[in-house]
This record gives structure tokens, sequence and C-alpha cells, in this order.
């Protein structure tokens, strides 16, 4: 019963994907993109700004994305198969300086998520004129390390300089877009 439901759910999920994609193409073969809703997800490389990037929506792309730093305003332009947009993160990367993560003392887990509005300040390509917002969401998980002896030994060590077991970022958004 489970796998027929699966099966069932995979082949409407490739349907939908398919179909999806066709109006997606007719759409995008007459030049310049309609407008409207996107969304955005970005896969952040281990240093920080250099990963990937998908589009979804109104402008179905991907390609890579770097950030610069520049007159006190933080930049994020994604590389595109079809031309760059550049999205000024100054505000969410503002507030995430400014977070603080959420620990849990037993797990010796933490996060922190925090998001803005991120206007789009310029295009290339098939994205020149480019113009909206997003509302991006960085996310941060981590697992910290134990103190493995002396006195605090098994306890969470909170300190700058200890190791984390595992991290995790994760970058998203959805806005709208015109040209």
């Amino acid at each position: 019963m489970r796998l027929r439901k699966a099966t069932v759910g995979v082949a409407g999920l490739l349907t939908c994907l398919v179909v999806d994609a066709s109006v997606a193409l007719a759409a995008g073969s007459s030049g310049t993109p309609a407008g409207g809703r996107i969304q955005l997800f970005v896969q952040p490389g281990k240093t920080q700004g250099n990963g990937k990037v998908l589009f979804t929506g109104a402008i179905g792309d991907y390609g890579s994305s770097h950030s610069v730093t520049t007159g006190g305003k933080k930049f994020g332009t994604a590389t595109l198969t079809k031309g760059t947009i550049t999205i000024d993160l100054t505000a969410v990367g503002k507030k995430a300086s400014n977070a603080s993560p959420t620990v849990d003392l037993a797990t010796c887990s933490g996060s922190i998520s925090v998001s803005a509005a991120a206007p789009i300040v310029s295009g290339t390509g098939l994205y020149a004129g480019i113009r909206g917002t997003v509302k991006v969401t960085e996310s941060f998980g981590f697992i910290g390390s134990m103190h493995k002896s002396g006195p605090k030994r098994g306890q969470c060590n909170l300190s700058n300089s200890a190791p984390t077991v595992a991290q995790m970022a994760v970058v998203c958004g959805s806005g709208t877009v015109s040209f």
C-alpha cells in the first residue's frame, strides 16, 4: 500500500514538473521573462558567499553565487546561465551579524535564522532591467563540542575557539520581479 502511494505521488510530481517545465520553456522562448513571483535557493560554499544558486518561478535558471562588500554594503551576485542578478544583502547581513544563536546546552546544538528584504539592484543578459525585492532568509545550525577533561568535562564548550562537530547553512527567499 505504501509503495503504491509513493509511486502515485512520484508519478504526480513528475507530471507536474514536466508540465511546469513545458510552460516555463514556452514562456522563456520569447526572450525577456514576463516577471512575477520567484523563489531563490542558495547552497553556500565553504567560503561565505561562494556557492550554488537556483531561481524558480518567473526566473528558471541556476549557476553560482558570490558576494562582495563595497562602501559598507554587501552585494550578492548570481552568475546564471542566461545572465547575472545582483541583490543588495546589506540588511540581512547586518541582522545575521547581530543575531545570537539559540543554544541547547544539553545537546550542545544551536541555530540562528534571520530574514530581511533584499532589493534587486541590477541584472545583465536576459535579466537586464530586472527590478524587485526578495525576502531573504539565512539559517545556520551547528553542533558544538563538549569539554573532554577538567571540571567542565561533558559540558558544552561555548568558547569562540571551540571546534564545531557539524554545521549547516541554508539561504532561501521569495519575491516578485519585473522587467
